[in-house]
């Protein structure tokens, strides 16, 4: 589809601020939606919304579902509000909480007992049109709700373990196995569904009040899925695995000039079975999100195109091969289910002729960041004056680093090129960077909160390939300061956005 020329602000739902120790559906994110709306922005882009695992480094890319919400974005004070808990019930709120950054186990450890007694209140003493309304949402999502909620009690029976190190009969999901845990952990069971209805129903608050305020959201759909998932467990005919239900073959890219190549780990997809199927599970992957957003992100666009395929058993990235994905079926069947499709495509790294002739078949457009110019390369398309209209801009993204962060890295010779071409002192250069992407030709740009303020490399969101010290950078109502929204908003005006 052809979007309008447009702009926003990515800053992910842990990052905004609140009272309890991570960033969550209450007063901060109302609170951001305004800010967005004094800014006269129309878009705001999270990162996946999915339930993040410790042992993963709560990366929203690594989630145990690619449909559930995560319980730890469920506000609390919201759960007040509706009667299932309350003040005292938060008190004392740890002295371990930042306002500036995360502690995700300070956080599980605070908010999980409480959810729990929300549930048990609810139990109790639900309305009966709250009953209703539980009950509607447990069935229109029981296609993935009943497996997630199976796997996350399973989880927590077998002590956390990786689902393929659970008991065979449960590993390999046979019937009369999954029968027992489903009445000995039915309690269990149904705690997970209340919270997944709880988050449901305040994320979509969050979204309608949004839309009143001219705000669309633009989610994040990574394309492969962490192996420890219940969409792996529940779903096993839609991935690659062997018959004792393991990866067969997982997912990376190849070595290059630079580097060794990378083994992610991530179990790849069955294509044939899938395409065999209709993609029954990409169709109901994508029914959820269209639910959830109004925009979204495709990660590593190209796995749709062709995919690099390790061996599970191999021990470096270079025993893998590229594979074909059915990527024009995929998207033209898609297409047929939803219609236009609202997908921004990911296109960095790996880009060839191919996967242009690809993303432009369907007509979506692409990822431009300036961080990846040559300054002093004449025609660099990763310069914002050289942007196509179908594309979509970022001052930075969450992958990189902020871009005051990223400008004192320059070598001095790269940051006096950037000075003549953005015509610049770089006295500002946060500011500077923003208006050269919403200057730029592509239709959409966006800028993420770190950049709006002008923080440095401490405030970088998350380095790639590091396993701890991501995730964790938070906003406080500071940052939501009318000067910052005002200078946004001029610019936006400026450059008709």
């Amino acid at each position: 589809m052809r979007f309008d020329r447009q702009s926003g602000v990515f800053m992910h739902v842990t990052s905004l601020p609140g009272p309890h120790g991570i960033g969550d559906l209450g007063d901060g994110a109302y609170a951001f939606v305004d800010f967005l709306a004094d800014a006269d922005q129309s878009l705001w882009q999270v990162c996946p919304l999915g339930p993040t695992s410790a042992a993963m480094g709560n990366s929203p890319y690594q989630a145990y579902s690619a449909f559930a919400g995560n319980p730890l974005l469920v506000s609390l004070e919201r759960l007040v509000d509706a009667g299932y808990l309350t003040d005292d019930d938060l008190e004392p709120v740890p002295e371990a909480f930042d306002p500036h950054e995360t502690n995700y186990g300070a956080v599980d450890e605070y908010k999980k007992p409480l959810l729990r007694t929300a549930f048990e209140r609810f139990e109790e003493s639900a309305s009966d049109e709250d009953r209703e309304a539980f009950e509607a949402f447990c069935e229109r999502e029981a296609e993935w709700l009943d497996g997630y909620a199976l796997f996350m009690s399973l989880k927590e029976e077998f002590d956390g373990a990786l689902w393929t190190q659970w008991p065979h009969d449960v590993k390999v999901r046979d019937e009369s196995a999954l029968d027992e845990y489903r009445e000995k952990l039915a309690d269990d069971i149904r705690y997970r569904e209340f919270v997944q209805f709880v988050f449901d129903r305040q994320w979509h608050d969050v979204l309608d009040y949004a839309h009143e305020k001219g705000v669309e959201l633009v989610g994040d759909l990574p394309i492969y899925v962490a192996l420890d998932s219940a969409d792996v467990w529940a779903a096993p005919e839609a991935f690659d695995l062997n018959d004792e239900h393991e990866p067969a073959s997982v997912a990376g890219v190849p070595p290059n000039a630079n580097d060794d190549g990378q083994r992610w780990g991530n179990p790849l997809y069955d294509w044939e079975t899938l395409q065999e199927t209709g993609y029954e599970w990409w169709i109901a992957r994508l029914d959820r999100l269209f639910e959830m957003v109004d925009v979204t992100r495709l990660d590593h666009f190209k796995g749709f195109d062709e995919y690099w395929a390790i061996p599970a058993d191999a021990d470096s990235p270079a025993a893998g091969e590229w594979r074909d994905a059915p990527g024009y079926d995929f998207f033209e069947t898609v297409e047929a289910k939803f219609g236009d499709l609202p997908f921004i495509a990911e296109d960095l790294g790996f880009i060839d002729q191919q996967l242009i002739d690809f993303r432009e078949e369907f007509d979506f457009p692409g990822m431009k960041v300036p961080h990846y110019a040559n300054w002093c390369q004449g025609g660099d398309p990763n310069q914002p004056m050289h942007y196509p209209e179908n594309a979509v801009a970022y001052s930075a993204t969450h992958d990189t680093n902020t871009t005051v962060g990223y400008y004192h890295s320059l070598p001095d010779e790269q940051k006096d090129c950037l000075h003549y071409n953005l015509g610049v002192d770089g006295s500002d250069i946060h500011w500077s960077m923003i208006e050269a992407v919403w200057n730029s030709n592509a239709v959409i740009a966006l800028a993420p909160m770190q950049d709006l303020l002008g923080l440095d490399s401490h405030a970088r969101f998350n380095t790639p390939g590091t396993a701890e010290g991501n995730w964790d950078w938070r906003c406080t109502r500071d940052g939501f300061a009318d000067d910052v929204s005002g200078h946004l908003s001029m610019l936006t005006d400026i450059h008709i956005r």
